[in-house]
């Protein structure tokens, strides 16, 4: 299936793709969460109920190139996001191959959704770019193994990972977080793609366009740290909740490492595709 979080009439409204249109859950059957999180966190038995409950509907419909998109999940637990999680772009970079994955957070202020503009901060400016599959987690839990990491993944989005590089390579300490988290800073979307549809996470190409232009250009194949091991290592520090998300990290092309570097201007319109996943377009004005 394939969730959205859309702008209703009523409210955001937790939707399923169906034949080009979006139809709410929630006013197909009221019995059924209007958010994407609750539906997920209720697991199998409650997305059988949300298929039998669109199967027929034929009036909570809205035209896919009319939907005003949210983040699939605008109300996530915790955003935790991996870096140098890629073999080519660690080595474009210049740094080692991390022996252990490299964490930073994000705040959900910083989401937006598919359509909303990236704004660049007046404090910052070298704010650059990032291509990223993030994960979408299902059922919660601690100390899950790598091997059953998998059944705890709900499914994936695409999300682009901005990033204010003065900010976070130029300050006392090198501050990640503070470099990575301004508002507008974690678009995601535009759907939710569930993980039964998604026969191999580790095999999906990922591209970023910037005016048309690709910048970065690679596969999934390339993470050091897959689904299971960042799932496995995270759960050993805090407890996994539905709707929790994990970026994991962005291939080479990145703009700081271009000479001359890139970095985003006022005017710019950004892609991110994810082969299977779908295209999360944001435009770039100037704060």
């Amino acid at each position: 299936m394939r969730f959205a979080t859309i702008q209703t009439e009523y409210g955001p409204r937790a939707t399923v793709f169906e034949d080009g249109f979006y139809v709410d859950i929630h006013r197909s059957d009221s019995s059924l969460p209007a958010s994407v999180r609750e539906i997920i966190a209720g697991g199998p038995g409650l997305r059988r109920g949300v298929e039998q409950a669109i199967k027929e509907q034929k009036v909570a419909r809205y035209p896919a190139d009319q939907v005003k998109f949210l983040p699939p999940i605008p109300d996530p637990p915790k955003m935790v996001c991996l870096g140098l999680n890629y073999r080519d772009h660690a080595a474009e970079s210049g740094a080692a191959i991390p022996k252990e994955p490299i964490l930073f957070s994000k705040y959900a202020s910083s989401l937006i959704g598919h359509g909303d503009k990236i704004v660049l901060p007046a404090v910052s400016n070298e704010v650059d770019y990032e291509a990223e599959l993030v994960i979408v987690v299902g059922k919660g839990g601690k100390n899950i193994s790598a091997k059953s990491g998998a059944d705890h993944v709900a499914g994936y989005t695409v999300g682009h990972d901005v990033s204010a590089r003065d900010w976070q390579l130029k300050k006392d300490g090198k501050q990640w977080m503070i470099g990575k988290t301004f508002d507008t800073f974690a678009p995601t979307g535009p759907e939710l793609v569930t993980a039964d549809e998604v026969p191999d996470p580790h095999k999906l190409a990922i591209r970023l366009r910037l005016n048309g232009k690709t910048m970065q250009d690679s596969n999934t194949s390339q993470m050091i740290f897959k689904v299971g091991d960042i799932i496995a290592y995270l759960s050993q520090v805090f407890t996994l909740e539905p709707g929790d998300l994990i970026f994991t990290g962005t291939p080479p092309g990145v703009g700081f490492v271009r000479k001359p570097p890139v970095y985003l201007k006022g005017g710019d319109m950004v892609e991110v595709e994810i082969d299977g996943l779908g295209v999360l377009r944001n435009p770039v004005v100037q704060g």
